[in-house]
């Protein structure tokens, strides 16, 4: 069999707006996820059983219903329940928030329940009030000590970016079926998509490493 990736040359373009696409998903919904996940795990640790309860159901139902039905469910389903219309890369974003702030506000309620009690006695000995304690001592402690966690949502956010060309969204996977389609050619696209992932992916490890020592480093200090 003889491989022709310069098939491939004149998709280029395309290959390069849909990397824009599936970085402006990735992005914008690790971004709103985060912001989501704070007061998730908020509700997660207050000693309010009612608050308890829907952080948890919120999170079961994330975790129990697979990601491609997720997103059939807010771009097909609820638009006809609500009357909400989402295009794709809204209806992508917004699905992918939702499901990352329930993995990410179970990694902050680790860090927060992992840090010393000490440090809650002591700001509330100093007259701290809570939102404040929570904002300006707990939260960014919480935060460096599950930065991991942070960077390997990134990545499997990036690798379930995919999911959106099964909703007409054009990344880098519909436009590898559609150099498929028009070269009757399948192992070249596919073998160029995955090596951007596997390039893509062991660049956000690295970068996640040179963050963790860093936060380390500044701890030290």
């Amino acid at each position: 069999m003889q491989f022709k990736f310069d098939i491939l040359i004149p998709y280029l373009p395309q290959f390069g707006s849909a990397l824009l696409v599936t970085l402006q998903v990735t992005i914008s919904a690790l971004l709103l996820g985060i912001v989501l996940a704070i007061p998730l795990s908020l509700f997660k640790i207050l000693p309010v059983k009612p608050l308890n309860w829907l952080a948890a159901f919120y999170t079961s139902i994330f975790r129990g219903v697979p990601l491609m039905v997720q997103v059939f469910m807010m771009y097909f389903g609820i638009p006809l329940v609500t009357g909400l219309r989402f295009n794709a890369f809204q209806a992508g974003t917004l699905i992918f928030a939702m499901n990352s702030a329930a993995y990410l506000s179970e990694s902050l309620r680790g860090g927060i329940r992992g840090i010393d009690r000490g440090q809650f006695e002591a700001a509330t000995a100093l007259g701290v009030r809570y939102p404040g304690m929570m904002k300006d001592i707990i939260f960014p402690q919480a935060i460096k000590s599950v930065m991991p966690s942070i960077v390997n949502e990134f990545i499997s956010l990036l690798k379930n970016t995919t999911l959106i060309a099964s909703i007409g969204l054009v990344d880098i996977l519909r436009v590898g079926q559609s150099v498929q389609t028009a070269t009757y050619r399948a192992f070249e696209p596919f073998f160029f998509i995955s090596v951007f992932y596997y390039v893509l992916v062991m660049l956000l490890s690295l970068l996640g490493k040179l963050l963790e020592r860093q936060v380390n480093k500044s701890d030290r200090h």
